[in-house]
């Protein structure tokens, strides 16, 4: 703890509260840290944020409940702009556009050493991005905000995601195994994946179904 009223007051938000910990500890030891508020899931990371708002999130992507991406547009709709670096155990292209989007400033994976998060953290206060080497390039030229998908392409999308075939997913939803086709090329133009697996990570890591 310091006294230096230009110290920076920081959120961590994970389910897990060993490494809200050992994060708590590792952030407290530099002194431009004054204090690190902890929150256990997005609920309470919300309540956090508007009693007494942060200078910067650090907010896991997989909690039960509320996820980080579903936290993030929560911020969004609630018009809070704490920076947030998301933590993640995925280094998958489909979780880092899905952070990004919902207005993640950065992304560390949770399996690199705990001396990134200081970094991460002085650069995403400074204004900039940070990303874990591993996931760096995964994040080039990613546009902020939600993907922006119809109704029925984001069916087509779980159906597909959940193993259904294009005539599979045409009879659930009684239209044409061509109308099918053409949603899916519309998902793969707008959000860059196509497999049924690259569907499926997607839709997780989205918060538009779970595994």
């Amino acid at each position: 703890m310091t006294d230096d009223p230009t110290a920076l007051h920081l959120l961590i938000v994970d389910d897990h509260p060993l490494v809200r910990a050992g994060l708590r500890a590792r952030l407290l030891a530099e002194r431009w840290i004054a204090e690190v508020v902890e929150a256990g899931d997005g609920a309470e990371a919300l309540e956090a944020l508007q009693d007494q708002p942060p200078d910067l999130m650090l907010a896991d992507l997989s909690m039960p409940g509320m996820n980080g991406i579903e936290l993030l547009r929560r911020m969004r709709e609630l018009r809070l702009d704490t920076p947030v670096i998301a933590l993640s155990m995925f280094n998958h292209r489909e979780y880092v556009i899905a952070a990004v989007r919902a207005g993640a400033r950065g992304y560390v994976l949770k399996d690199g050493p705990l001396d990134e998060i200081v970094d991460a953290v002085r650069e995403v206060i400074a204004g900039r991005q940070y990303f874990s080497r591993p996931v760096a390039d995964l994040a080039l030229g990613v546009p902020d905000g939600e993907p922006q998908i119809t109704d029925r392409e984001r069916e087509v999308l779980l159906l597909v995601a959940h193993g259904r075939s294009n005539k599979e997913a045409a009879r659930e939803l009684g239209i044409s195994v061509r109308t099918v086709e053409a949603h899916r090329l519309s998902i793969r133009r707008k959000l860059g994946v196509e497999s049924s697996s690259e569907f499926l990570k997607l839709a997780v890591a989205q918060g538009w179904t779970h595994l």
